[in-house]
């Protein structure tokens, strides 16, 4: 059975979820302000410590490092930054 949609309603300030809670999935963490990034190439989300600068089509470009499959395998495996920093 399906629930029955939350209502939403548009305040003065602009558009409102009653159903959506504020902010983004994706915290905040450390000076950047920007925990994580998502991949060049994958598009997955990242700590930035798996992330690695990579020249594509002329502009350095944030991409999983050593390699998206890598790192999804180890993430997989349960052993994240081990496996991605030996794998290199």
């Amino acid at each position: 059975m399906s629930r029955d949609p939350t209502p939403t309603r548009i305040d003065e300030a602009g558009l409102r979820y009653r159903s959506k809670t504020p902010g983004s999935p994706f915290a905040p963490a450390g000076s950047f302000g920007a925990g994580t990034m998502s991949c060049f190439l994958c598009g997955q989300h990242r700590p930035r410590s798996l992330l690695g600068s990579k020249r594509i089509l002329g502009k350095a470009q944030q991409v999983c490092m050593p390699s998206c499959k890598a790192v999804r395998e180890a993430r997989e495996a349960g052993t994240t930054d081990q496996a991605a920093d030996t794998a290199a």
